[in-house]
C-alpha cells in the first residue's frame, strides 16, 4: 500500500523489535510504523532504543487495541503517533506524511480514550482535593490559606490571634499523611 504511493519509500520491513532497530541503524528512514507488540524486543522497547540514536526518525505505534496499556508507555517513550492497525489506508499514508513533516496523529479512538483517561484523573483528582477540604474545621482552612499566601507560623498566629504552636498544629491536622515530603522541600513555616 505504502509503495503504491508516489511521495513515500518503503525501505526496509521487521519481523520483530531487534530488526527494527537494526533496520533503523542501516536504512535511516524518516518514519517507522512499529507494531506495538512483537516478539522478542517490543515496539515500545524498540521505539526507546531508536529514540537514542542521534536525529531519530519519527515513529508511529500501531496496535489492535484502541484501549492498550502501552499507548501511554509508547507516548512517553516519544512515538509520534499511535493508529489501529485497522485504519483505513488513506489514514497510514497520511500519517507517515504528517510526521515526516513533524507532525503528530493519533487515532481518533485513541485520541478519545486518552481525553477521557486524562479528564477521568482530573476529575478524581479535584474531587479526592475537595474531600480532603471538606474535612478540615474552619480554623485549619484559615492557616491552609494563609500557608499557601507565603505567610509565616509568627504571622498566621498574629493575623488569626492564636499561638504558633496551635498554627503548627492546625496545619500538621490539615496536611495529608499519605504524601511523603522530602525533606528538603518541607516549608520552613508550619
Amino acid at each position: 500500500m505504502l509503495e503504491a504511493t508516489d511521495d513515500i519509500e518503503v525501505v526496509a520491513e521487521a519481523e520483530n523489535g531487534t530488526e527494527a532497530v537494526e533496520a533503523v541503524t542501516r536504512h535511516r528512514p524518516h518514519v517507522v510504523l512499529m507494531d506495538v507488540q512483537m516478539p522478542g524486543l517490543d515496539g515500545v522497547a524498540a521505539l526507546r532504543e531508536i529514540n537514542r540514536f542521534p536525529n531519530p526518525p519519527e515513529v508511529v505505534m500501531l496496535t489492535t487495541f484502541d484501549r492498550d496499556e502501552h499507548i501511554y508507555d509508547a507516548l512517553r517513550a516519544k512515538a509520534a503517533g499511535f493508529l489501529l492497525k485497522d485504519a483505513a489506508p488513506r489514514d497510514l499514508i497520511a500519517a507517515v506524511r504528517t510526521t515526516a513533516d513533524g507532525g503528530a496523529v493519533l487515532s481518533p479512538t485513541v485520541t478519545k480514550w486518552v481525553l477521557a483517561t486524562f479528564a477521568g484523573k482530573q476529575s478524581r483528582d479535584e474531587r479526592a482535593a475537595r474531600e480532603r477540604l471538606a474535612t478540615l474545621t474552619e480554623r485549619e482552612r484559615q492557616v491552609a490559606r494563609a500557608v499557601a499566601q507565603g505567610l509565616t507560623n509568627g504571622e498566621i498566629a498574629r493575623k488569626l490571634g492564636m499561638s504558633e504552636t496551635t498554627v503548627k498544629a492546625h496545619y500538621s491536622s490539615a496536611t495529608p499523611t499519605d504524601r511523603p515530603v522530602k525533606p528538603e522541600a518541607q516549608p520552613s513555616r508550619p
